[in-house]
């Protein structure tokens, strides 16, 4: 499929931002009825470049340079957190009464990366503690900030070290899942025939302060559809933001569908609201709905809202509060909140679930489009203590105009101004006086 008068650009269509009063039905078919042909300009043009160069050729597009200046207008910003009303609701996030340790296993497991980096590649790695960098993450395919260090540019030796540091910071299912969507981008680099700018290594990783089981430090992994921000403070761990995604999200066969529990879980819920719990949680009718106001869909973004430069992004409540719902309607939502914070430690998830739990009363369900799976959907659980969203998207790499579930979009952030631990830090600071 070429472009065409309803391109906003050779990867955006006019038709993923507006609004359709009929309904979006899902293709019966697999996403391989959208594979774009060998020779379409989108593949032919990027065929042999690597991604310093496909990202150049990108920023020549009009649309991008105006959106990547709007974007470089936020990550300026000073560092607030995501609110709904612009003001940071204190008081939700404490370390515990005795600060704890940092896990040791994680501190050696960096300092190993280190070992294996040369002088040079050691001082683009690691960044203070406070860099801005923090803030430089993005997950499209091009480049948009370059921090640290590129992991297919790296020795097999760096690679398996950093890969070891994920694996003893993250659950052991949690760094299965975030592989698999590394590897999935290796799989549409497959699909696409264009190894060079997606593949299971198009990561940026990057360390922050000096690793220590007394003292905050964390580290970063982004790139398409995955990004990652890690930290250890006061015997507390942070993985947020998170932005996990794919297109596809499956290989058909060779490992699971990536979110498959998160969508049987997110559709068992929103089958089981009654007729009254509807009108208030389905707070538009699909996900390309014509009565969303100006501004609510955007051509990268679709409907999520917590993504890349989003980091003090206001976001009102809306939908239904978790108190009107059943008990078995909470124990699903429970079950969801669970597989978001897959990629936690289990005591970490515990704690982290005991503050979700506590703001129960402050908890919203939103969903866009229908209940029972037969059409794309957005999904938002928001509380002072949590933000996460599921999106279904229009394609990037395959050239369905219309959202499909195979291309997923899925956000995790801590409002209120945790993320990247921002306020167990200033705590942190405050006690310790360091």
């Amino acid at each position: 499929m070429s472009l065409s008068d309803e391109d906003i650009d050779d990867s955006f269509s006019t038709a993923r931002v507006t609004g359709r009063s009929d309904d979006i039905t899902l293709s019966a078919e697999s996403y391989r009825e959208f594979l774009y042909d060998a020779a379409d300009p989108l593949l032919a043009d990027a065929r042999g470049l690597n991604y310093d160069e496909f990202a150049a050729e990108k920023k020549k597009s009009p649309f991008l340079r105006e959106l990547l200046e709007y974007w470089n207008g936020l990550y300026r910003e000073p560092f607030v957190g995501m609110t709904t009303d612009g003001h940071v609701k204190a008081g939700n996030y404490a370390l515990p009464a005795h600060l704890e340790p940092n896990s040791e296993a994680m501190v050696t497991a960096a300092y190993r990366v280190l070992s294996t980096l040369s002088d040079d590649e050691r001082r683009a790695f690691q960044y203070s503690l406070d860099a801005p960098e923090w803030r430089a993450w993005s997950n499209p395919e091009f480049v948009i900030h370059r921090v640290g260090l590129r992991l297919e540019e790296l020795t097999e030796g760096a690679v398996s070290a950093f890969f070891d540091l994920m694996r003893e910071s993250l659950s052991p299912a949690g760094y299965d899942r975030v592989v698999d969507a590394m590897e999935l981008n290796g799989f549409l680099g497959e699909l696409t025939g264009l190894p060079c700018i997606l593949n299971s290594r198009s990561y940026w990783v990057s360390l922050y302060g000096n690793p220590s089981t007394s003292e905050p430090w964390g580290w970063q992994l982004f790139g398409h559809h995955v990004a990652l921000n890690v930290v250890m403070v006061g015997g507390r761990q942070v993985i947020a933001p998170v932005f996990l995604g794919a297109e596809p999200a499956s290989s058909e066969g060779s490992r699971p569908t990536l979110f498959e529990t998160r969508e049987r879980l997110a559709l068992e819920l929103g089958s089981s609201f009654t007729a009254e719990q509807r009108v208030k949680a389905i707070v538009y009718g699909s996900v390309l709905d014509p009565t969303m106001p100006e501004g609510r869909l955007h051509p990268a973004d679709e409907r999520h809202v917590a993504g890349a430069f989003r980091d003090n992004r206001v976001v009102p409540y809306e939908g239904i509060n978790a108190r009107e719902l059943g008990d078995a309607q909470r124990r699903t939502l429970v079950e969801i909140v669970e597989d978001v914070l897959l990629l936690l430690p289990e005591t970490e998830r515990r704690r982290t679930m005991r503050e979700v739990g506590a703001c129960v009363g402050e908890t919203w369900i939103s969903w866009y489009g229908a209940t029972d799976g037969s059409q794309p959907f957005y999904l938002r659980i928001q509380s002072p203590v949590i933000m996460t969203e599921m999106d279904h998207h229009a394609g990037v790499w395959l050239n369905n105009r219309l959202p499909e579930r195979f291309h997923v979009h899925t956000t995790f952030r801590l409002p209120n101004g945790n993320d990247y631990a921002r306020a167990y830090i200033g705590e942190w600071r405050a006690r310790t006086g360091v």
